[in-house]
């Protein structure tokens, strides 16, 4: 196999056409998405988590992808729950959709989380990582959407379709960091998207604001764009209380979970990513294992945790139910109940309070 059809063969089909001399002269063009001043996350081209490892090597990649211990998934793994929520709530309800889709419904809003409603995570219909299991939700049965929070353009989280179809029924608030606006209106340019840097905020109505705040991952659509968008965690402070929802992070040094915790105080609820770990030594800088979650739990001490981003697309190398089995064990070694931090499954639901019609 040569070097062009292994690409192709990698998902790299982008690579495979223009060859590596054409991917690395394209990497050093101008930033396609966003032009603003030099921060202390960006240099002017592309942003990046201070003091925290970047970009894995292309020859890293193949060893990951080459090396072997990819566990097994099921081709299907359907959970046993389905959510038909409320048109309305008068207190806090979350319910997971699938992997870190969330309908967060507060002070009588309905906030997405995103929102993935394809079959797969991928640029293309016909290859790459295919869900497991049905959106915990039916697209037909959700309430009406007032806002959508963007953590960032990967594939699992940004998907074009599924924004496109809200904003038809909905018309609703979309809120993304830096650079994604660019990316979801060659799209759809009759999306309104509102966009800001880490530390910024949004005023969405009925007392809940939505604060953007740092997250240690990195973004991308293609092989050209790496680190040409911003991406984030969000805090939504609210009558109900402090809402804290991690897209993908790693743990890194551990400062911005100690910094939201000093900034907004005690944490409601948190949504936190457990899965798509594996391998450790390519995975770590950007994706949370169940145990570095629970180290996160105790930096901000939440009321109740909820896991996310596992089951229901395969990415990365352990098994489908790997996480909920290695949260429980870390939550024991910590000697934290388990019930207060739940791993869901799509359509499972969480309430705080009654609910009203």
């Amino acid at each position: 196999m040569n070097r062009r059809t292994l690409l192709k063969a990698l998902g790299f089909p982008a690579v495979a056409a223009t060859g590596i001399f054409g991917w690395m002269a394209a990497a050093r063009a101008t930033n396609r998405y966003y032009q603003g001043p030099v921060s202390d996350h960006f240099d002017g081209v592309r942003f990046f988590s201070p003091n925290q490892p970047q970009d894995k090597g292309f020859a890293e990649l193949l060893r990951w992808q080459l090396g072997g211990g990819r566990k097994d998934w099921p081709e299907s793994f359907p959970s046993p729950f389905q959510d038909k929520p409320p048109a309305e709530v008068a207190g806090l309800r979350a319910v997971l959709i699938g992997h870190a889709s969330f309908l967060i419904q507060v002070a009588g809003l309905n906030i997405l989380t995103d929102p993935v409603f394809s079959e797969r995570a991928s640029p293309v219909s016909f290859s790459g990582p295919k869900r497991v299991n049905a959106p915990g939700i039916r697209f037909e049965d959700l309430p009406p959407i007032h806002a959508v929070l963007i953590t960032h353009n990967h594939y699992d989280h940004l998907d074009i379709e599924t924004l496109g179809r809200l904003w038809q029924t909905h018309k609703p608030r979309v809120i993304a960091p830096l650079g994604n606006d660019a990316v979801i209106n060659a799209a759809h340019p009759d999306i309104s998207v509102e966009t800001r840097d880490w530390g910024g905020s949004v005023d969405i109505g009925r007392g809940v604001t939505v604060h953007v705040e740092p997250a240690y991952h990195w973004s991308a659509r293609g092989i050209n764009d790496r680190r040409m968008a911003l991406w984030c965690a969000f805090v939504l402070t609210t009558p109900e209380g402090t809402i804290y929802h991690i897209g993908d992070t790693g743990f890194g040094d551990g400062k911005i979970f100690h910094a939201v915790r000093e900034r907004f105080g005690a944490i409601r609820l948190a949504h936190l990513p457990i899965g798509a770990y594996e391998p450790r030594w390519f995975m770590e800088p950007q994706h949370m294992n169940p145990e570095d979650a629970v180290k996160v739990f105790n930096i901000i001490e939440p009321q109740q945790a909820l896991g996310h981003h596992w089951g229901t697309f395969r990415l990365t190398n352990e098994g489908v139910d790997e996480p909920p089995v290695e949260l429980a064990t870390a939550l024991q070694a910590a000697e934290i109940a388990p019930e207060r931090f739940k791993p869901l499954r799509p359509g499972e639901a969480w309430s705080a309070s009654s609910l009203s019609l």
